[in-house]
């Protein structure tokens, strides 16, 4: 096999692991929006984190996409976290899962990254239909 084979199978399985995280319409939208400038560096993008890691067996799916909501609430990547919200969705993931990552993030990451990571969590989830029931406020139901 070829070296440009080789990079071929490798974005083939790659994109395969990014629809079924990210789904259809990310993946529409990607396309549409990918340039003579981007396309290397999108290519890139399919070959390593996609084939390469989230095709791994060591961790699911489910719980890749909790670590990496971790990771960009600590890098402040909204636009990155956006789409993985989605994905954490698609992989199984619980909006409480979601909030609590973020919560427990808070102590390491600081409390401006994980409130904003919440509120970027809120949004998606919203959008998805996904929105948790709100809490009780403490007047409700707390007779303590």
């Amino acid at each position: 096999m070829d070296d440009e084979s080789a990079h071929e199978a490798l974005r083939s399985k790659g994109r395969q692991a990014m629809r079924e995280v990210l789904g259809d319409t990310y993946m529409a939208r990607r396309d549409a929006s990918t340039t003579p400038l981007n396309q290397a560096l999108r290519h890139l993008s399919e070959e390593f984190p996609y084939a390469s890691l989230w095709t791994r067996g060591t961790l699911t799916r489910r719980e890749r996409s909790l670590v990496t909501l971790g990771i960009l609430s600590a890098l402040n990547q909204h636009h990155e976290l956006r789409g993985h919200l989605v994905g954490a969705l698609n992989n199984g993931c619980t909006p409480e899962e979601i909030a609590e990552v973020f919560t427990h993030s808070s102590a390491y990451v600081g409390f401006p990254y994980a409130i904003a990571a919440l509120r970027t969590a809120e949004e998606v989830l919203r959008e998805a239909g996904a929105t948790p029931p709100p809490a009780k406020s403490p007047a409700e139901g707390d007779d303590s």
